[in-house]
């Protein structure tokens, strides 16, 4: 979402604080935003990130490409990195950038989780 008032951060907290959305920012570290991410899929928890520059992190495209499938117990997983979590339906992932005009891949503005 292009969001430069902060509206959509605003109404993503707002309306899934119920469901314990988990927010970073794309300035954080890598790691905290791969650790929440990983928690946020594994337990069904909205996730946020928010203030994304137009060259997105390439750890995110099995998220943006909803590149799930069912392992060998039929349970729906995704592989992140080098490590295959177990994918909970409920899961819902939002970016929300600042730029006012940003260009985007075509894999980024296609996701729809």
């Amino acid at each position: 979402m292009i969001d430069p008032q902060g509206q959509a951060n605003r109404f993503i907290k707002l309306s899934q604080a119920k469901a314990q959305v988990k927010t970073c920012k794309a300035s954080d570290s890598a790691k905290r935003v791969q650790q929440t991410l990983e928690m946020c899929i594994r337990l069904g928890n909205p996730m946020l990130l928010e203030n994304v520059l137009e060259l997105l992190d390439p750890s995110l495209e099995p998220i943006l490409a909803c590149q799930t499938y069912k392992d060998a117990s039929g349970s729906l997983v995704i592989k992140l990195g080098d490590n295959i979590i177990p994918y909970h339906h409920d899961f819902k992932f939002s970016l929300t950038t600042v730029i006012p005009n940003p260009h985007y891949a075509p894999e980024a503005s296609m996701a729809s989780s």
